[in-house]
């Protein structure tokens, strides 16, 4: 089920995406949802190569294991 969400964009920022989603045959509304969902996808995941180094850095995971144990423990303050 999809929702309906109200934007407010500034003159310039609306007539810019509007373009931008004519050139791709696409409604308006479609060109927000995808430029966003890409933003998100690029910005809050890695990829395979990070993911890579993240899994062999030793001293990293060594501090993430400790992180949670902490956390599940209740020790620390957390922001």
């Amino acid at each position: 089920m999809s929702k309906t969400v109200t934007l407010r964009l500034d003159m310039d920022v609306y007539n810019r995406f509007k373009a931008l989603a004519e050139d791709d045959n696409r409604p308006l509304s479609n060109f927000i949802e995808t430029a966003a969902l890409r933003y998100v996808e690029e910005h809050a995941f890695v990829d395979e190569f990070e993911m890579a180094e993240i899994r062999t850095n030793a001293e990293l995971n060594k501090s993430l294991k400790q992180g949670v144990d902490d956390a599940q423990a209740g020790r620390g303050r957390f922001v």
